[in-house]
């Protein structure tokens, strides 16, 4: 059984949650209903799962994340939220976070996360992007986004552009396939898009891989 604690201001939810982890061979340790009891409770039980919401009445979940590594540098944390701040996901993993994962998603996509995460992979799973015309100053925020690319990101931006899968990606930079999901994830979560070809069509349309 895979040890988690849940962080989670709604009572109905993390009690329904744990009650459905458990039968997927999840164990929840702890629930803690405020970003207080987070910390004490992830330092005790040491999970190898910290679910973590990013509301709650005494705090931001995104600044409980340094603490909460810190406390136990071997939990992997998954924010789990259904916040509609288009970059939390972004400023999560730049925190330190392993996972987010928006509630819209459900379950199963919940429990999936968790898996590619103890796998070593970066899960991040959105709800459905909401489609607007594009304000005036889209291209500066697109290339403000590109920005945080790191080179080894970039450089697998460029291969999606050219039609490459994951396999040939890693043949190609000499990486493994795990590592190129995880560069993939993160240039996914970004750029703010849901999937490769998004990526590739915003690389093209807004002449990302030229900006420096």
């Amino acid at each position: 059984m895979t040890a988690v604690v849940v962080g989670d201001d709604h009572g109905v939810f993390a009690d329904a949650l744990s009650t459905v982890l458990g039968q997927r061979r999840l164990e929840v340790r702890a629930v803690a209903h405020r970003a207080s009891d987070v910390l004490a409770a992830v330092a005790e039980h040491r999970p190898a799962i910290c679910l973590l919401d990013r509301t709650f009445a005494d705090g931001d979940g995104l600044d409980l994340i340094p603490g909460l590594l810190a406390a136990s540098s071997g939990t992997r944390i998954v924010m789990v939220t259904a916040d509609t701040d288009d970059g939390a996901a972004r400023r999560a993993l730049d925190l330190g976070a392993r996972g987010f994962v928006h509630k819209t998603r459900g379950v199963t996509a919940l429990v999936d996360a968790i898996h590619r995460v103890l796998d070593g992979e970066i899960a991040v799973e959105l709800p459905p992007r909401r489609r607007a015309a594009a304000p005036r100053g889209e291209d500066d925020d697109i290339r403000r986004l590109a920005a945080h690319l790191t080179a080894r990101e970039r450089e697998c931006l460029r291969l999606i552009v050219q039609g490459r899968g994951t396999s040939e990606i890693a043949a190609g930079l000499g990486i493994s396939v795990t590592t190129v999901r995880t560069h993939v994830q993160a240039v996914l979560t970004k750029l703010g898009a849901h999937t490769r070809l998004e990526a590739a069509a915003l690389a093209t349309r807004h002449a990302l891989l030229g900006a420096r």
